[in-house]
């Protein structure tokens, strides 16, 4: 007794010999790719061709003062880099500035965005300014804090201390100069400033994305606000809650203008990538500046590997709604 195979309905079966692409199915799939290449090409000459030299000097011990003594210098850079107590300390300054700034941004972007989440009167527009730092150019923010907020002179934190201390009747009342007592909380203020509303938007998303069946459920049974918040939101948004931490850190770990603006790197508060510019411009050292470099963009990947599978895993929640 033989069997045959029945073809699925609307499916077209081809032998097991023309499974494979034919000429015209590559050309198509070479004629939709094509108008990405450019854009892949250009991506491939402005990041990987630099981080590859980058990897290739980092092995090096190449220093622009001493051209003739250039040579192969193995992993002694690399040594260089975690044995120095000035990287060190780069390197410690990035983690606190690091993990301040994220869990800050994370409080009040999770703060701000149960606010947006009421209907209130005016919310499109408290929405936009409250995103507006966000969209300005980092070194401008850096700008705008180092001399209209922090200025121990004209800023507007001292200038709202006197006004207050007129009110009380203290008309000489003590003046703040962060950026010298307190540099690194200088920095630190300025970068919650900016990356608060891109934590906002993110968690903001995450509750509007809350199954609305399941909190009226909740409510009916007689749970509280808080208990919902406890029990409903703060699950739903842990994902979004690493995603947002997981972004921030990326692009906190590589700043450069906030430390370069307030502070040039003084007073304890270079971090990594600041460490890295003095190193290469000032020391001259293109060795021991390539390593550092590739210290921080692996730290980096570390970081975008787990934000990249939060990423997929929402997709994957959406998906399966």
């Amino acid at each position: 007794m033989s069997t045959t195979a029945t073809p699925v309905a609307g499916r077209r079966l081809r032998p097991a010999n023309l499974l494979k692409p034919t000429t015209r199915e590559r050309a198509a799939d070479w004629a939709r790719r094509a108008p990405l290449l450019p854009a892949l090409i250009f991506v491939i000459i402005t990041t990987q061709i630099p981080f590859v030299v980058t990897i290739v000097v980092s092995f090096m011990d190449w220093n622009a003062l001493k051209p003739t003594e250039t040579g192969f210098a193995g992993l002694q850079n690399y040594v260089e880099v975690l044995s120095n107590s000035d990287f060190r300390q780069a390197i410690f300054v990035t983690i606190i500035l690091t993990v301040s700034v994220v869990l800050a941004c994370l409080l009040l972007g999770l703060g701000l965005a149960l606010l947006l989440n009421q209907k209130f009167f005016g919310r499109g527009l408290a929405r936009t300014l409250l995103i507006a730092p966000f969209l300005v150019v980092p070194v401008a923010a850096a700008l705008v804090w180092k001399h209209a907020i922090l200025n121990p002179t004209f800023g507007l934190i001292n200038g709202v201390l006197t006004w207050f201390g007129q009110l009380v009747g203290n008309p000489n009342p003590p003046q703040l100069d962060l950026l010298s007592t307190h540099p690194l909380l200088a920095v630190i203020m300025s970068l919650v400033w900016q990356w608060t509303p891109f934590m906002m938007l993110i968690l903001l998303a995450g509750l509007q994305s809350r199954p609305g069946d399941v909190i009226e459920a909740a409510q009916m049974d007689g749970a509280t606000g808080w208990q919902v918040f406890q029990h409903i939101t703060l699950p739903h948004l842990r994902q979004y809650l690493e995603l947002g931490g997981l972004l921030g850190a990326i692009y906190i770990v590589q700043n450069f203008d906030a430390v370069f603006t307030l502070t040039s790197g003084g007073l304890g508060t270079a971090n990594l990538p600041y460490a890295v510019y003095q190193t290469f411009y000032f020391a001259n050292e293109y060795g021991t500046a390539s390593a550092a470099g590739v210290i921080v963009v692996i730290g980096s990947i570390v970081v975008a590997t787990f934000a990249l599978r939060s990423v997929f895993t929402l997709f994957k929640k959406e998906a399966a709604r």
